[in-house]
């Protein structure tokens, strides 16, 4: 799934001057853009796919056919839930991968010079 940077014509040129973030984005070329939204890990990805399903309810296809009707406010505010939480999980996967790293360079320790 990539950001789709012109997701809303209709107020487009207004939520722009209001949103530097939005504006930002639309200046990123589509491959940037692609190349950010594959760089999360499956990891995050399944989180992030459990946590949608946890929001929008979760029934087994195989059993009932599932609709799901919502207004576009709701919508958009699960997509920006699911963005956040993607954002969110990348700087937690980064700070573990860090630890993780500090953790096995805390044993090799220098020579000190000997104290007199």
């Amino acid at each position: 799934m990539v950001f789709h940077p012109d997701f809303d014509n209709s107020s487009n040129a207004q939520q722009t001057a209001v949103n530097p973030l939005l504006k930002y984005l639309q200046h990123q070329s589509p491959e940037v853009l692609a190349r950010i939204a594959k760089s999360a890990s499956p990891e995050i990805r399944e989180i992030i796919s459990h946590n949608v399903q946890g929001l929008v309810g979760v029934l087994p296809s195989d059993n009932f056919n599932v609709e799901i009707t919502t207004d576009r406010e709701n919508l958009a505010g699960l997509l920006a839930s699911a963005m956040m939480t993607g954002y969110f999980l990348r700087q937690m996967e980064q700070r573990m991968q860090l630890e993780e790293n500090l953790a096995s360079t805390s044993s090799i320790q220098p020579n000190s010079p000997k104290e007199k």
